[in-house]
């Protein structure tokens, strides 16, 4: 069962990541810095997309307007933490008790 745990932890801490990547793409995309008509930027843009958009687009229709400011990926960060530290602190202590 730990194996389990440990397991999740990883595509959590992968998940992460990908989250922290997309931020970084669009910032780089709506300031221009890649070209956003080339063939390989915008599979890699895509697939960010593709990836991100199921888990950010609940959270941003509860959100605001912030004018233009999106903090969704932010939000998102703090649930994956949320739910790493409970498996890590409560649900892993629990199942090595037993």
């Amino acid at each position: 069962m730990l194996a389990l745990i440990q397991t999740i932890v990883l595509a959590l801490d992968l998940y992460w990541w990908i989250i922290i990547a997309s931020a970084i793409f669009s910032w780089l995309y709506a300031f221009n810095v890649i070209n956003p008509r080339n063939q390989f930027v915008g599979s890699i843009g895509n697939m960010l997309f593709r990836l991100t958009e199921p888990a950010l687009r609940p959270i941003r229709r509860f959100m605001p307007d912030l004018g233009g400011i999106d903090i969704s990926p932010i939000i998102l960060l703090l649930i994956l933490f949320f739910i790493r530290q409970l498996l890590l602190t409560t649900v892993a202590p629990i199942l090595l008790s037993a």
